[in-house]
């Protein structure tokens, strides 16, 4: 399977990792839906370069990171592996958290699974939200903002209908909001989102 650029980022270490969870996942995909079967081949440029792009983004200090709807494991997995950054990752589905656990065994990620929903799940606030093709942003940021600590930031990957998407939220969230185009695809963009407060209503 050809590697994307992006992997030439990482240690051999972490190399070595992103293998095995790759091996893992298609094997798991013939049983579970985790990637459309079309995405096979292009597994390590559209899913692991466009989630592994994030690392660099992480502001410092960051001890701790929460992915929502992590799915098959996009970003938060793939970022645990390349930061050695604790993650929590939230998936509902109990299929999806299945796989996600056996990843993180034989990967050995710092990284705990909660198959729980998102708006279920009781977990301390965190400096760092990450989250991939789960919501548009106004729903996404309801979801978001119980969970990101003072100070912290949000990473989300976002597709061609990011502005409206972000004309909607503006409606319900003050925010700081920073648009860093995406190294692997022409018409999306990573938001980095930070200073996030729900719009007080007039009286």
């Amino acid at each position: 399977m050809e590697h994307s650029s992006s992997s030439n980022d990482v240690s051999r270490e972490t190399l070595g990792a992103l293998e095995q969870f790759s091996s893992l996942l298609l094997r798991w995909n013939r049983t579970v839906n985790l990637i459309a079967p079309g995405d096979e081949p292009l597994l390590w440029k559209r899913h692991i370069a466009d989630s592994l792009q994030l690392a660099s983004l992480i502001h410092q200090p960051c001890n701790r990171a929460i992915d929502l709807g992590s799915g098959a494991g996009f970003p938060g997995l793939i970022l645990a592996l390349a930061t050695n950054l604790a993650f929590d990752l939230i998936e509902a589905d109990q299929r999806k958290a299945a796989f996600l656990r056996e990843a993180v065994r034989i990967t050995r990620a710092a990284v705990h699974v909660h198959a729980v929903r998102i708006e279920a799940s009781d977990l301390p606030r965190a400096s760092l939200i990450t989250a991939r093709g789960l919501a548009p942003l106004p729903k996404l940021l309801g979801l978001a903002a119980p969970l990101l600590a003072l100070g912290g930031q949000c990473l989300f990957l976002k597709g061609a209908n990011v502005q409206t998407e972000l004309t909607h939220a503006a409606a319900q969230w003050h925010m700081q909001v920073e648009r860093i185009p995406s190294r692997t695809a022409p018409d999306a963009c990573i938001l980095r989102i930070s200073d996030l407060h729900r719009v007080v209503p007039t009286a």
